[in-house]
């Protein structure tokens, strides 16, 4: 698929591969990405060979959520010279609504509309006709489980790393999956206290299917990609769309509505005002560490005590 520059596309016999590939920035997060997923979800669902579609993330880990190193130090727009690391900043739409003058009017409709198509990229994976099966490998964290969280299945490897730290400053998940997932004890859970879960747990919590060892995780997606093409694709369709509309029913459009607007508003509480000061001042990345030590982990993927 031409013209993509933050993702790869490719079919393989019944199987629509879509790999995120941004390695050196940890896969994150950019404002064409959300839309160039959409674009080959449904690439995927007018293609009458494809039978599910396989999301996975090239590098060291899937998504470390957000690009937003350099909008965080009060820098504009990302810095392609900036040291590639992942990041586990929230929903971030633009330097527009990220940064604006603290002495100057925050428009919560400016970063509203940014977001919210972010979301409908992310849910195109939720509404597509066909299966998603996604592989996390390394860290899905952030914004990464935004995107990550709508697709059906979830294979993980037993080291990896998946939550919200930003939960702790700055940040509300917009596609508001975790209720779905895990049922509300499990996901107040995490989102009040920021902390994440390896592989093996997230199989155990409900919110992944299948875990394997980082050295035999793509044995494991590969097998279940097969099992599911096996099914005929009238039998994929019409089983994923009564699942969807169990989850539908719990009143997801409007959780999301709501958490997208929450979203930003925790981008501008005195909080949040705070943690992006520090950040350019010290840089983002202490600001993270300096927001999570007191919890026992640091916050960036592969940085857990």
């Amino acid at each position: 698929m031409d013209g993509l520059a933050t993702m790869t596309y490719e079919r393989d016999g019944r199987v629509a591969r879509v790999t995120l590939d941004r390695p050196e920035r940890g896969n994150g997060i950019t404002l064409e990405m959300p839309g160039e997923l959409a674009a080959c979800v449904e690439r995927a669902n007018l293609d009458p060979e494809v039978h599910v579609i396989a999301l996975a993330g090239n590098g060291s880990g899937f998504c470390g959520g957000y690009d937003l190193v350099a909008s965080a130090e009060g820098r504009g727009a990302t810095d392609a010279g900036d040291p590639a690391a992942p990041e586990d900043a929230p929903n971030q739409p633009a330097v527009v609504a990220a940064n604006h003058d603290p002495s100057g009017t925050w428009d919560p409709v400016v970063d509203f509309q940014m977001m919210w198509r972010n979301v409908r990229g992310f849910m195109s994976l939720f509404w597509s006709e066909k299966p998603v099966v996604t592989k996390v490998h390394g860290y899905c964290v952030a914004g990464g489980t935004d995107m990550a969280l709508c697709s059906d299945l979830l294979v993980v490897s037993e080291d990896a790393k998946i939550g919200y730290p930003p939960a702790r400053v700055w940040g509300v998940p917009t596609t508001a999956l975790w209720v779905s997932r895990l049922g509300p004890a499990r996901a107040k859970r995490l989102l009040l206290t920021g902390d994440s879960l390896t592989g093996r747990q997230a199989v155990s919590w409900g919110l992944a299917t299948d875990w394997a060892p980082a050295d035999e995780v793509d044995r494991c997606f590969e097998d279940l990609l097969v099992r599911v093409a096996r099914i005929p694709l009238n039998q994929l369709v019409m089983h994923k769309l009564q699942a969807n509309q169990a989850i539908l029913a719990q009143g997801l459009l409007q959780t999301q509505q709501m958490s997208t607007f929450l979203d930003g508003i925790a981008r501008h509480t005195p909080e949040g005002f705070a943690f992006q000061q520090r950040a350019a001042e010290a840089g983002f990345k202490e600001a993270v560490r300096e927001r999570d030590e007191p919890f026992g982990d640091f916050g960036l993927p592969g940085k857990e005590a």
